[in-house]
């Protein structure tokens, strides 16, 4: 069974919404309270009293402390006063999740530590574990009981984080992505069986609807929850949310919310895109959008074999540097890529201080020429994402941090003018440590301009972690487990 956050347009995520009486989930548990029993008698009544008094004054001055601090606007994530005092007491307890993101190129374990915040009953995220393993679930596929050992060691770490008291009723769950989506489906579904199994053996809670290939949809979702939950913007209307680009090996998804027009608009043109999310009390129709195949790596896979045979390993392509020779592996498959037969020279004269050079080049027309006739009528271009707020993750992130754009780190913010001005020096730049580099840059210049279309103006806030919170569909999905059940 899939998550309610579907191709249904009534989806109802409702994360943070009162959570359900189904007992197996560990937020519907209740508070533990201790009883305590007081005695009295004539004797010492007026102690008793003196007591009292002296108590409900040290209260009245912690209680007047932590007001002064607390936040009204109530953060949508974090602790707040109250809470940190209620955990002192005694009153509050965590609640876990765990969830394994078992994406094209690795696996991924997040285990999540929660608590519900006595101010609005809604979740409040404290900490999470973050294990990431490669290769992907579906380089397995010949091979499903080494997937399968992959889940257990990730399964082994998450034990670091949730107590084993609290282990039988922390909702567990693997959503493989566009890795064994794009596998047959019997080798899929041989890999989703060993690790049904692993699940079985598992001290945390799960049930036969806990593992499954996620659709595209409830990744873009999913993604667009977290990048908002994160970034504190729910709370107002469709304007106050930020887009959430995510490109991955094997798909890639745009996400939004809409304003009356759009959604008009969008409900004419590509209806099973739109969706009604509930997120925290507030009703939003959101665009998303998901493109199977315009993954980094399944679009790199599809421009480099383009004119080639099936049977053909050995490939010389305009994409890739004259000087370069690199084997690369693909959904089972070893590639060994070349640049083109006929290199493209280019003749840098002598100057003071330098000498003439002949340097192998990327003919950068050619190449762009060859990713746009992918990508360039895969995409449609929704329109208002220009003038949005724009977060762009997973390869996004990586490409610019590896070519020194943006901070490996802390991340920073792009033009998409700065990606195709990187696109370009590479091509330019021999560089065979980074030898498919010229190719991914200009993909993903042309994905944000062609397909998308996005002006060379439009900013990308590109960021790996928000407040120390990995950016991941796997938070989105945690909150909808633990409010809704496996």
């Amino acid at each position: 069974m899939r998550p309610s956050v579907s191709r249904e347009h009534t989806t109802d995520c409702q994360p943070l919404l009162e959570v359900g009486d189904d007992n197996d989930t560990p937020a519907s548990m209740p508070p533990r309270l201790r009883k305590i029993s007081r005695q009295s008698s004539p004797k010492n009544f007026f102690g008793i009293f003196a007591f009292l008094c002296l108590s409900v004054c040290f209260f009245v001055v912690i209680i007047g402390a932590y007001f002064q601090a607390l936040p009204w606007n109530l953060y949508a994530h974090g602790t707040n006063a109250l809470d940190n005092f209620a955990f002192s007491l005694g009153l509050q307890t965590h609640v876990y999740a765990v969830v394994i993101d078992a994406g094209s190129t690795g696996s991924r374990v997040l285990a999540f530590t929660f608590h519900k915040s006595l101010i609005d009953g809604n979740l409040k995220l404290d900490d999470e574990l973050f294990v990431q393993v490669k290769p992907g679930l579906s380089s397995f596929s010949e091979q499903p009981e080494k997937g399968a050992s992959q889940m257990l060691a990730l399964l082994e770490r998450a034990k670091d984080v949730v107590p084993p008291s609290e282990r039988g009723h922390t909702p567990l769950a693997m959503k493989a992505t566009a890795g064994l989506r794009l596998l047959p489906r019997q080798k899929a579904d041989k890999l989703i069986e060993e690790v049904r199994e692993v699940f079985r053996e598992s001290p945390f809670h799960s049930t036969s609807h806990s593992i499954s290939i996620m659709d595209g949809t409830d990744e873009g979702l999913f993604s667009w929850f977290t990048v908002n939950f994160l970034r504190d913007r729910f709370g107002g209307g469709p304007e106050n949310t930020v887009v959430a680009l995510d490109l991955g090996g094997g798909s890639t998804q745009v996400t939004f919310a809409l304003d009356e027009d759009e959604e008009a608009i969008l409900m004419a043109h590509d209806p099973e895109s739109v969706h009604e999310i509930t997120a925290f009390h507030n009703k939003l129709a959101v665009y998303t959008h998901s493109y199977l195949g315009l993954g980094l790596m399944a679009a790199r896979h599809a421009i480099l074999t383009a004119d080639q045979e099936s049977n053909i390993t050995a490939i010389h392509h305009t994409c890739i540097n004259p000087i370069v020779s690199t084997e690369w592996e693909y959904a089972g498959t070893t590639y060994t890529l070349q640049g083109p037969k006929n290199p493209t020279i280019l003749h840098i004269k002598e100057k003071k201080g330098t000498v003439a050079e002949d340097r192998p080049i990327v003919n950068f027309t050619q190449c762009l020429s060859q990713v746009k006739d992918y990508v360039e009528h895969k995409v449609y271009k929704p329109k208002g994402l220009s003038k949005r707020e724009i977060n762009a993750f997973s390869y996004y992130f990586d490409r610019a941090a590896e070519v020194g754009l943006i901070d490996e780190v802390e991340g920073g913010i792009l033009t998409v003018g700065q990606y195709f001005d990187a696109a370009k020096s590479s091509c330019n730049t021999p560089n065979t440590d980074q030898p498919l580099m010229c190719l991914d840059l200009t993909i993903i210049s042309v994905l944000l301009k062609d397909g998308f279309g996005l002006d060379m103006n439009t900013k990308l806030n590109l960021y790996k972690k928000i407040d120390n919170h990995e950016i991941s569909w796997a938070l989105g999905l945690a909150f909808h487990i633990l409010e809704n059940g496996l």
